[in-house]
């Protein structure tokens, strides 16, 4: 399958919906182009990059659960723990 990709002056491409699907990328995505060689011949490789991890998502909530969250109740806690530092 072959698709078509015009860049504009400012050096920017739109890639076709089809082609966005089968890599698997949204906008806002990074994608990575790599150079190499297969028989002698020079091709590129896109893919898309890996996303991070965001496995530490929510991992705070316990925390969190059953106490205020206004700034008051904020700052007396972050006093609180930097005063147990000392």
């Amino acid at each position: 399958m072959e698709h078509s990709i015009k860049l504009t002056s400012k050096r920017q491409a739109t890639f076709p919906e089809l082609l966005c699907r089968e890599l698997g990328i949204h906008p806002g995505d990074r994608i990575i182009l790599e150079r190499k060689l297969i028989d002698e011949e020079a091709v590129w490789v896109i893919q898309p990059r890996s996303r991070s991890s965001h496995s530490w998502f929510g991992r705070l909530s316990r925390y969190a659960e059953n106490n205020d969250h206004d700034m008051d109740t904020i700052r007396n806690s972050i006093g609180r723990g930097l005063g147990s530092q000392k």
